[in-house]
């Protein structure tokens, strides 16, 4: 049985926007933890630099997520361009996170 290109488009199209989602929430997470692991330290009135290494850490979890950010913009582009080679045109809507940009500028 195969899936009718239609099925197929706003199945990755809905997961696409789900992972994209994900990143943002992981983002907004880790933030605040950062603002509250300092605020944390500074109110309690520990050492200056008490929970250094967990903040470096947290701050490359940070970095990490970033980037997998652009890999998954690549991702986007990418399946940009798979849509206009099978069914003919390549858009986003407006409204979505790669509908203000063009494919080129999405993976530079």
């Amino acid at each position: 049985m195969t899936m009718p290109h239609e099925v197929a488009q706003m199945r990755i199209v809905r997961d696409l926007r789900a992972a994209e989602e994900a990143l943002d929430n992981a983002l907004l997470r880790q933030s605040s933890l950062l603002t509250t692991m300092v605020e944390a330290r500074r109110e309690t009135g520990s050492a200056p630099f008490l929970g250094q290494e967990a903040l470096l850490r947290l701050a490359k979890s940070q970095e990490t997520l970033v980037s997998a950010g652009n890999d998954l913009a690549r991702v986007h582009g990418n399946l940009l361009k798979v849509q206009a080679d099978v069914v003919g045109y390549e858009g986003c809507p407006e409204n979505e996170p790669m509908g203000q940009f063009t494919p080129t500028e999405a993976v530079a």
